[in-house]
């Protein structure tokens, strides 16, 4: 077993348990966010790349579904002792590839390791059913079967993570994969994971890697005819293309996208503790989250005190170079992204918010366009104005004042979206009374809603995606029911 990958080769993609370059010779740069200095290129997959990579997850697919529960369960196990061993190298890989702060990176590796333990359960879950019959003398039977090939596409923002939760439940269930990264994070959102699997014993083909720009590649991996299922995350402009490029081939769609999410804070609110969750959930990553807040939705009598504690707060979270261990909130990912951030708070602010905090680039040293936006607090927001309206996917915090609970739950449900949220009461009882009230497909009461557990299902409602990963739910993403009847005994048709 390679004890180490941090001087291991990315210069090539994972097709059918063989590392090789990209038949067109092209690559991507891939840059550090922190310092703006180039890591590594990675091959840039063409079409015939990834035709490759669907050949060989059919040929291999068969065979693996034929293979033991116990067996598919000890490759995925064996993943998570790996990833253990090379827990430090993820985190190293995470920070430099992904701007993540070293907490995030840690977060992430810890729960991509929770993935991967509670995937190893899946192949004994694959449980079927009896059923009564109609007819005299049959015997009805739903048996569970894999669904067969998934195609991956994942994001940049939680790449292990994102990835290791579609990846690992599909190949746990008797599926073959084919992963396309993000360009940003082909690593730690592709080749890593495939080296993982390659060094715990996954039989070749099971799990191909093709890297490559989604302008290139993307409707190849999302529309190629051997993709039962097309599993993405992303935001909800690209997944609806995506959603329909597989439903051309009548793959079915697994799309956990984009989210407005709301933190409500009740008038009883301890707004200490509230504001604390609400940096939280508004910073960490640089609110580079799908369920990050979004809009902090305050009732007018604590809504000045929330303002004024959150700004204050905002002032000191520590900023900066993600390579300095004490920073949260770290650059943003690219300069595209941040500066759509920066342009949604100055559009804010024209239409007449007040910036209490942030608002800027913040500068580092011997940096040239540095990628990293102060932590950002507007008060005076109202919801059309384009840091509430879109998700912005920024370090930025949007307070609207709300006059009271029953106006709050009204500007948070007034959004496409409907992926998370969270709501802060001084009684947890009555905060779970409005929590029922959120049109979201998840939401924590007395918390902020930047929460994943494996066990849990995880997905959302309306412009948020269709299907849920996690749990059972996600059992049934990458698995189909098949009814099986017996006849036992000479049946009478009639005749």
């Amino acid at each position: 077993m390679q004890s180490t990958v941090s001087e291991f080769d990315w210069s090539r993609q994972y097709i059918d348990g063989e590392w090789v370059t990209a038949t067109g010779g092209d690559t991507l740069p891939v840059e550090d966010p922190s310092t703006r200095e180039h890591l590594y290129d990675v091959p840039a997959a063409t079409e015939d790349d990834v035709d490759a990579a669907f050949e060989a997850a059919a040929a291999a697919q068969g065979e693996w579904e034929a293979t033991s529960p116990g067996e598919r369960q000890e490759v995925v196990l064996d993943a998570f002792t790996v990833l253990g061993e090379w827990f430090d190298d993820a985190v190293d890989l995470l920070t430099a590839e992904g701007g993540s702060s070293v907490a995030k990176a840690t977060i992430e590796t810890e729960n991509t390791r929770s993935t991967l333990r509670e995937a190893a359960t899946f192949p004994s879950r694959m449980k079927g059913e009896h059923a009564d019959s109609n007819v005299p003398g049959k015997e009805n039977i739903v048996e569970r079967k894999p669904e067969g090939i998934v195609s991956v596409i994942t994001p940049w923002n939680f790449p292990l993570v994102l990835t290791m939760r579609a990846v690992a439940p599909a190949i746990a269930m008797g599926n073959s994969v084919v992963l396309k990264p993000a360009s940003d994070t082909p690593v730690t959102g592709g080749l890593l994971v495939g080296k993982l699997f390659e060094e715990s014993g996954l039989p070749e083909g099971v799990l191909n890697v093709v890297p490559g720009r989604g302008s290139d590649v993307g409707d190849a991996n999302a529309g190629h005819p051997a993709a039962d299922v097309v599993a993405f995350t992303g935001s909800t402009e690209i997944g609806r293309e995506v959603a329909a490029t597989a439903g051309r081939n009548l793959a079915s769609p697994a799309m956990e996208l984009g989210g407005n999410n709301a933190h409500i804070v009740a008038g009883d609110a301890n707004v200490d503790d509230a504001v604390e969750a609400g940096a939280f959930g508004s910073f960490i990553h640089s609110g580079q989250i799908c369920i990050s807040i979004n809009r902090h939705v305050v009732v007018d009598e604590v809504y000045d005190e929330y303002v004024e504690k959150l700004a204050g707060f905002a002032r000191n979270v520590p900023t900066g170079s993600v390579h300095d261990p004490e920073t949260i909130v770290g650059p943003i990912v690219n300069e595209s992204q941040r500066d759509a951030i920066l342009d949604y708070v100055e559009g804010t602010v024209d239409a007449g918010a007040t910036l209490e905090a942030g608002g800027e680039v913040h500068e580092l040293d011997g940096v040239e366009d540095s990628l990293v936006v102060e932590p950002t607090v507007l008060s005076d927001v109202t919801n059309e104005m384009p840091t509430a309206c879109n998700e912005h996917f920024g370090p930025v915090a949007p307070v609207i004042r709300a006059s009271d609970v029953d106006e709050a739950v009204e500007i948070a449900n007034d959004t496409e979206y409907g992926l998370s949220g969270s709501v802060y009461a001084g009684d947890t009882g009555r905060g779970r009374e409005i929590a029922k009230r959120v049109e979201t497909g998840m939401i924590h009461v007395n918390d902020q809603p930047i929460n994943e557990e494996p066990h849990m299902p995880f997905g959302g409602v309306g412009a948020s995606g269709i299907g849920q990963y996690n749990a059972d739910e996600v059992l049934h993403e990458f698995t189909r029911a098949k009814w099986v009847s017996v006849q036992h005994e000479k049946r009478d048709y009639g005749f």
